[in-house]
Formats: C-alpha cells, sequence, structure tokens
C-alpha cells in the first residue's frame, strides 16, 4: 500500500517538515498525517516566508492535500484553530479523527507543576500530561469529539484513509521528534519524550496497518541537537561558535528551539544514533540536511563541493547506507545523485 513514514534519526528537529513538504509535492500525495502533540514544531517556507505548525502536517500549505490528524494527534484547540487560519483549511481538507486526545487547561497546568523542564528538558506543552491522561483511564482525558471548537472537523480518520488507500493514493505520515527520544527504545531514558517515536509507532498511532507501508524515510542532521537545559546525552557536544568557525561562515550560527525559543544545544555528528535509527526503521531512504553547515561557501548550482563531499562518504561509511537526498537550507531538498552530477 502507498504509504510514506517520515521518521527522524537523531534527537528531533532533523528537518521532518521540510521533508513531509517536499514528498508531498514530490510523491502527489493525496493525504498527510501528522502525529503526536504540540510539543514540537516543524518548519515550512510559504510564499510569505516561514511557518511553523506544532499541529498541523507542513503540507496544509499546499491547496490540493487533505490533512489527518488521526487518533495518536493530541490538540491544543486554541493553537491548532491559529494554524487551521494561517493555512486556510476548510472542513473538507482537514479531518480530525474522534479519538485524538484535547490538551485542556488542567492537563496543561498539571505538566507545568511536574518540573519535567528543569528535570528532563521538557517542553512543557502539555503533551506528556495528556498521555497520562488517556492511559490512566480514569475519565480526566478529553476526546476531540467533545471539543465543541473543533466539531466541524470530526470524522473518523482510519475509513477515510482506507478509501484512499483502496483507490492506491499515495498518504504521507509526518512523525514528530527523533528516534533518540521514544520512550521505548531510546538509550537515554528518562530523557525521552511521552511517545514511541518510531516509524512503526506513528502507523499506530495514524490507525493503519504496517502492511500499508511501503516507504520509511528517515531523516537525520549534519549536526544534532537537543532542546536547552537538562535534555539529556549529547555525545561529542560542542558550540555554536566553533560550528561556524569550521564551517567558514562569516555571520554567527545558532537555533533555537521553535516551540520554546531557547537555545538548542548542538553536537558533532554522532553515527552510534543514526545506526540504532536504521535498526529499529529499517529506512528505504535517508535525507541528510543542514549539509550546508558543513561548508558554508557550498552551493547547489555548482556540484557539491570536496568537504561535503568528503562529509557524506564519511557518514555513509559509518552508518552503513546510502544517503538519497541532502539538504541545503531550510528549502532545499536535492536527490544525491543530481548533486554528484554538478561536480
Amino acid at each position: 500500500m502507498p504509504v510514506t513514514v517520515i521518521v527522524g534519526g537523531q534527537f528531533g528537529s532533523e528537518g521532518k517538515g521540510k521533508v513531509a513538504h517536499f514528498l508531498a509535492k514530490e510523491m502527489h500525495a493525496s493525504v498527510v498525517i501528522r502525529v503526536g502533540g504540540p510539543n514540537s514544531g516543524h518548519t515550512v517556507i510559504s510564499e510569505e516566508g516561514p511557518l511553523i505548525f506544532r499541529q498541523l502536517p507542513t503540507a496544509a500549505i499546499l491547496p490540493d492535500v487533505k490533512c489527518v490528524l488521526p487518533a495518536g494527534s493530541y490538540i491544543f484547540p486554541s493553537r491548532l484553530l491559529e494554524e487551521i487560519h494561517t493555512a486556510n483549511l476548510s472542513p473538507a481538507r482537514l479531518l480530525i479523527d474522534p479519538n485524538a486526545i484535547i490538551i485542556t487547561p488542567e492537563t496543561l497546568q498539571d505538566e507545568n507543576q511536574s518540573m519535567l523542564g528543569s528535570t528532563i528538558g521538557s517542553t512543557q506543552s502539555g503533551t506528556g500530561a495528556a498521555v497520562l491522561a488517556r492511559i490512566s483511564r480514569l475519565g480526566r482525558a478529553k476526546l476531540a469529539q467533545n471539543e465543541e471548537s473543533l466539531k466541524p472537523y470530526i470524522r473518523p480518520a482510519t475509513s477515510f484513509l482506507r478509501e484512499k488507500l483502496d483507490k492506491k493514493e499515495r498518504v504521507i505520515i509526518e512523525g514528530t521528534q527523533g528516534f533518540g527520544l521514544s520512550v521505548l527504545h531510546a538509550r537515554d531514558y528518562p530523557f525521552t519524550t511521552s511517545r514511541d517515536t518510531t516509524a512503526a509507532g506513528f502507523v499506530a498511532e495514524a490507525g493503519l496497518s504496517p502492511l500499508d507501508v511501503d516507504d520509511i524515510v528517515l531523516v537525520i542532521r549534519a549536526f544534532p541537537i537537543r532542546v536547552a537545559g537538562n535534555s539529556g546525552p549529547l555525545p561529542r557536544e560542542f558550540t555554536w561558535q566553533e560550528l561556524a568557525d569550521e564551517s567558514g561562515s562569516n555571520a554567527p550560527i545558532i537555533e533555537y528551539t521553535s516551540v520554546t525559543k531557547t537555545v538548542r544545544r548542538v553536537a558533532r555528528f554522532d553515527p552510534e544514533i543514526v545506526r540504532d535509527a536504521i535498526m529499529y526503521n529499517k529506512p528505504t531512504r535517508i535525507v541528510l540536511n543542514h549539509l550546508d553547515y558543513i561548508d558554508t561557501a557550498h552551493s547547489d548550482s555548482i556540484g557539491i563541493s570536496s568537504k561535503c563531499s568528503a562529509f557524506l562518504r564519511y557518514v555513509e561509511s559509518e552508518i552503513g547506507c546510502r544517503i538519497t537526498y541532502t539538504g541545503l537550507g531550510p528549502n532545499h531538498l536535492i536527490p544525491l545523485e543530481n548533486l554528484l552530477k554538478l561536480a
């Protein structure tokens, strides 16, 4: 069945939103699913500039794509309604499963009182508390079907998706965060998120079968990051200033988290976490983003620089897989074979 799953191979912020938007256009997808909650922001470049979606899939800005928030979603209604307005989505183009969970003021308060921000670097978006409310089964979880402001969008997701798949239409699942944050499989528990972040976990949250999947895209970045604070181990950590100096940049390079707007921690490439992500997810394709951080003088119009080429060879050798696409900047994704032809 024609389902593509996009999964992060490190600790999040690998550029999954950019990849999901690109592949939705490239593969003529009819439906894009966003799983998870508002604790991660995915950036897409629109005609008006960059947009950060914490609830909607990035392909929401494409005119002919339908968006689904499945049962495995955690929704902060006011945030979602803002994004619906930004993307100009009508009920005909957005479906929310009735069993998705609402982040209420009570669950948000619970999370803010949990001290997870200081102990593990949580974004404290209320997602974790909403997960707890769901699995406690004590009647505290609020279902999307009971949220009045979302009534026009409520419809069972799986029957809708099955109709599309039976017609062989491409469906893309836009996973959130990264493999290194999986509550089930990460090596750094308890420094994890509240959900599983593997391709298999995303498929389950979407209400689909593993047999529906024919394409798993693992997204990694040249320099992995973690969120600010006490967010867990980050092997080979160094500074943004060191990265800028080594890249040859004449301007500072620094990244801020899309949710909390704090400076991200950054490290040199660590093949071990990517090898683990490959073992658990078995990707059919791999995207390497932020190649421009290796050599800021690099230009995709003239082919690949020797510095970038050496880094790509190093990555492929260390992870035991070929890179399919490379990312250069916020809105450039190029098939590696095309880049090599220009060299």
